[in-house]
């Protein structure tokens, strides 16, 4: 247990120190749609769902390029289509996705099969996943290297008869289960067929997602306007039994498979303004010094805001916009935030939240 707990504080340095901002495609930043609490997809493989998302955040095949087998340019929408929307929702560290794919040969064989596959690095961590240099023994880098700090999905689409719709190509294969996954398909094709695909999925991007399980992962936290590393290859194969006559990508770059620095920057999103009021009341807070009983008060709210009346609920208020307040005696309190600008006024009441001893 002690030798894990090492290795798991050695990840996250090597993750923080291995940083990057440069991604490919440093021209291009790919929106995130923010879902409504009260509008979260269900994962069916129905679109409408996703009618509210804006055609502004649909990724299209003009934006992949083959970088394996040289074809010039996007895919013939003769020979395939897609078109992918991604979501999210705000306090869940969860990437939806609707994959859409029309294509003139769907391969579902065992032994090869048409792949959509992701690479998500939610903390822009960087640099190989997949193989380490350092680590010379293959089964030593698989179980200690191989998806811990960014992951590969290759999903199969469709899986055909018997087989699970993603393999991970990493050490963790536990990510593709519930409660870490969910996924459904719609189509109306056999092998060898030409036709629709629906795909709807979400996924859990981690910081450090280690063989032995769950237990000691740690989640990326997706948070508005913090960019993460994301990007996608679509393996078209075109017969049963040879090679995938195409490789497109959106990162445009064949390793974006397993290097997380070959990825794409996405960014999580607010929320569109018609899902939201003009002006809303929210904060956080944070026990800085339990001692003396002083705590730190941030304004999470939005609109246009003029004044801030904090009232702490032990007789004591305060106009600042991010006060800090000590207590003086111990106790569970319930703290009010009342906001005001030229489009109204708004309140955040919490009961009990900020407790003190």
């Amino acid at each position: 247990m002690y030798r894990k707990m090492i290795f798991a504080a050695l990840m996250l340095a090597f993750a923080v120190s291995t940083q990057v901002t440069a991604l490919e495609r440093p021209d291009v930043v790919f929106k995130i749609f923010q879902f409504p609490a009260d509008k979260i997809p269900c994962i069916d493989a129905k679109t409408s769902d996703w009618d509210i998302v804006p055609e502004s955040y649909a990724i299209g095949s003009d934006e992949l390029r083959d970088t394996v087998k040289g074809h010039s340019g996007s895919p013939d929408p003769k020979d395939l289509k897609v078109k992918v929307k991604v979501g999210w929702v705000k306090g869940m560290n969860r990437l939806y996705f609707l994959y859409e794919a029309d294509d003139n040969y769907w391969c579902m064989s065992p032994k090869r099969g048409d792949i959509f596959e992701v690479v998500v690095d939610g903390d822009l961590s960087g640099g190989q996943f997949i193989s380490n240099p350092q680590i010379s023994d293959p089964m030593e880098n698989h179980f200690r290297f191989s998806g811990v700090h960014s992951q590969n999905y290759h999903i199969f689409t469709p899986p055909g008869e018997g087989r699970d719709w993603a393999m991970v190509w990493g050490n963790q294969p536990w990510i593709r289960d519930l409660p870490y996954s969910n996924h459904a398909y719609s189509y109306n094709f056999k092998e060898g067929e030409s036709g629709h695909l629906i795909l709807e999925f979400w996924i859990t991007p981690f910081d450090y997602a280690p063989y032995e399980g769950p237990a000691g992962s740690i989640e990326s936290k997706l948070e508005e306007n913090k960019i993460i590393g994301l990007s996608w290859s679509v393996l078209d194969y075109d017969t049963p039994d040879g090679d995938y006559t195409g490789f497109w990508n959106l990162s445009h770059m064949t390793r974006m498979d397993s290097n997380a620095s070959c990825q794409v920057a996405f960014r999580p999103m607010p929320l569109e303004p018609q899902f939201r009021k003009t002006i809303e009341a929210q904060w956080s807070f944070k026990v800085v010094d339990m001692d003396r009983r002083m705590v730190a008060f941030k304004d999470l709210s939005y609109g246009k805001i003029t004044s801030w009346l904090w009232n702490f609920d032990d007789g004591e208020t305060s106009t600042e916009q991010n006060p800090i307040h000590t207590y003086k005696k111990p106790g569970n309190y319930t703290v009010v935030l009342n906001i005001e600008g030229p489009d109204g006024k708004a309140r955040r009441i919490k009961v009990f939240d900020v407790a003190v001893k």
